[in-house]
């Protein structure tokens, strides 16, 4: 008998300036640890996407940001759990800062190839490589 995995649903920010996007590199000790990523996270009970978008750039660049628009949502089964995960356009009001320790670059459109991702981000990656999103 299979155990059912548990669920989570994550929003995470889809940033470009002039040409590169915005990620950060998951920290040690974290599911996916080392991979790198958009900024985002997981939405906290009575919170929606919008509201938990702009806590976790909040949180995790020190910076406000505008939710402009949904690009693409992807649900991944891993292992130990099932994601669902909503990838939205954003703009930044400041100059992000790694505010947890995290590495952070911005990368151009054709180096995204270049990295490792979580597999939930392959067919974004590819539609951004692509000159989509």
């Amino acid at each position: 008998m299979t155990a059912l995995l548990r669920e989570v649903t994550v929003v995470a920010a889809v940033i470009e300036r002039d040409g590169a996007f915005l990620l950060t590199r998951r920290l040690q000790g974290t599911h996916l640890e080392g991979l790198w990523e958009f900024p985002g996270g997981k939405i906290e009970p009575g919170e929606s996407h919008d509201e938990a978008l702009r806590r976790e750039v909040r949180e995790e660049l020190a910076v406000e940001c505008r939710v402009e628009g949904l690009v693409q949502s992807v649900s991944h089964a891993y292992p130990e759990k099932v994601v669902h995960l909503h990838f939205y356009r954003c703009r930044l009001e400041g100059a992000p800062q790694p505010a947890m320790g995290q590495k952070m670059q911005w990368v151009p459109r054709a180096g995204l190839g270049a990295l490792a991702f979580p597999e939930a981000d392959r067919a974004l990656i590819a539609q951004l490589m692509a000159g989509g999103g």
